[in-house]
């Protein structure tokens, strides 16, 4: 008998089963060939720990220690550019992630691309943080499976059942245990409908990225992610070149996902209009799904209808820099202790929310 089953793993299900795997008998059950394939291994990457709603600020920063303990963190920094039209969306996000306003020549010093006429104002936030995705990853399937813990790949689940000591889980084989944990990412919802508990209406979103050459040979490695009001572009620096999204939310449906011509080329367009160097050619392309939950914040808990099925989900784009503290939270909440997150907060990840 298996005391936590996990299902998926991505960077829930892992760093789940990090945590877990310290207090009982651990299993991951993981579709792909390889953990992290879907959007957990698509991730822009970045830890900013202003980001998001009020719930997963708080994870973010809960987050930080285990972070630079990890030594996953290395410097980026974002900066904020904006236009006389963007001016609105540049100072709700200048405030909401507490940047701050710096002059067009200190921006231009750290992208000397960026255009003298479109970009009339910038902010800056130091304390935005690459993550190195793979390291903290493996790292949590490391400590895993250093205690025990079992991780099978190539495990697609095709039925759940409820049984008197727990669930019977089938992929390829029939796993038997006591809490499943659904960590499951977009498929969250149909592995909840193959359990017979009521969905959450999870919604996933695709968001698409364009690779690019660095600009007219520049040096990119040191700039900044760059970042467009309302969330409406961002590019970053990726091993040598430039990764640029429109920073799309196309609702979908839940599968490996690829990246749309046309939305490729929107992103490559807002980009364009702030920089002077042109874009001639790109260098490759993907997508990953994004999976929120209605209200947007994450879903960490047990399902009101069944203490023994437990919620991992609604990620969204905050999985990897939340996943420290979301982890040791289900952990927590898993093995009866107080949570060291703040009451309001707990209470806004708990799915009973959804049961009301």
């Amino acid at each position: 008998m298996i005391d936590f089953l996990i299902i998926g793993g991505g960077i829930a299900g892992t760093s789940a089963a990090a945590r877990l795997a310290p207090l009982g008998n651990v299993t991951v059950l993981e579709a792909e060939p390889a953990l992290g394939y879907h959007a957990s291994g698509r991730s822009a990457a970045l830890f900013e720990q202003n980001y998001g709603s009020p719930s997963t600020i708080a994870l973010n920063r809960a987050s930080r220690a285990y972070h630079d303990a990890a030594d996953v963190l290395s410097p980026r920094g974002l900066l904020l550019v904006g236009s006389p039209d963007t001016t609105e969306a540049f100072e709700a996000d200048k405030a909401g992630m507490e940047m701050d306003e710096i002059t067009l020549a200190e921006a231009r010093a750290m992208v000397p691309i960026l255009h003298p006429e479109t970009v009339t104002c910038a902010a800056y936030h130091a304390e935005a943080l690459d993550i190195d995705t793979d390291k903290l990853l493996q790292g949590y399937a490391r400590t895993a499976r250093s205690h025990g813990a079992q991780i099978i790949t190539g495990a697609q689940v095709s039925a759940i059942t409820k049984t008197a000591q727990g669930w019977a889980v089938t992929a390829g084989e029939t796993y038997e245990a006591r809490i499943l944990i659904n960590a499951a990412g977009p498929w969250v919802d149909q592995i909840a409908t193959l359990a017979g508990i009521p969905k959450i209406n999870t919604t996933p979103y695709r968001r698409s990225m364009a690779r690019i050459p660095a600009p007219d040979g520049h040096e990119v490695r040191a700039w900044p992610m760059l970042f467009g009001p309302g969330e409406t572009w961002y590019a970053k620096p990726d091993a040598g070149a430039l990764i640029v999204s429109p920073a799309d939310e196309d609702a979908t449906t839940p599968h490996d996902a690829w990246a749309d011509d046309m939305t490729l080329a929107i992103g490559i367009a807002r980009y364009q209009e702030v920089v002077t160097a042109e874009v001639t050619r790109m260098i490759g392309n993907w997508a990953g799904l994004r999976t929120f939950a209605p209200d947007r914040s994450l879903v960490i808990g047990f399902e009101a209808t069944d203490p023994t099925f437990f919620w991992l989900a609604g990620q969204g784009g905050y999985g990897m820099q939340s996943s420290p503290a979301a982890s040791q939270l289900a952990a927590d909440l898993i093995a009866g202790k107080t949570p060291e997150i703040d009451v309001k907060s707990l209470a806004t990840l708990d799915p009973a929310r959804f049961r009301n």
